[in-house]
């Protein structure tokens, strides 16, 4: 199982961003998609998920309506995209899949990925 999590970098505080993450070595047409982020010395939080068959989308309240999460099974890809990104949302953005029916809990999620680092500058 791999899930390789691209697209972060360093934007400037209101800009945009597409992370993307590309499974393989499971179904991934079976597996909630999730997104989560992490702030060094803080705990791991949820940001966004869609469930199998792109029947629901999640988002945490802290994004404000900002973010699309979106997969296209084809390509047993998911992305996340963010409007608006602010400083505090300066974190390693890490995307995970679980079969469910948890779609916003670290424990319902089986696999992760390495993250790729989002740094966001006022």
């Amino acid at each position: 199982v791999q899930l390789q999590a691209s697209g972060g970098g360093l934007v400037q505080g209101k800009d945009s961003l597409t992370l993307s993450c590309a499974a393989s070595g499971f179904t991934f047409s079976n597996y909630v998609m999730g997104w989560f982020r992490q702030v060094p010395g803080k705990e791991r939080e949820f940001v966004a998920s869609i469930t199998q068959r792109h029947i629901h989308t999640y988002y945490a309240n802290s994004v404000e309506g900002r973010p699309t999460i979106s997969r296209d099974d084809a390509e047993n890809t998911v992305r996340l995209h963010m409007n608006i990104l602010r400083p505090e949302e300066s974190a390693i953005y890490y995307c995970a899949a679980g079969k469910g029916p948890g779609v916003a809990e670290e424990e319902e999620f089986d696999f992760w990925g390495q993250g790729t680092q989002v740094t966001v500058s006022s």
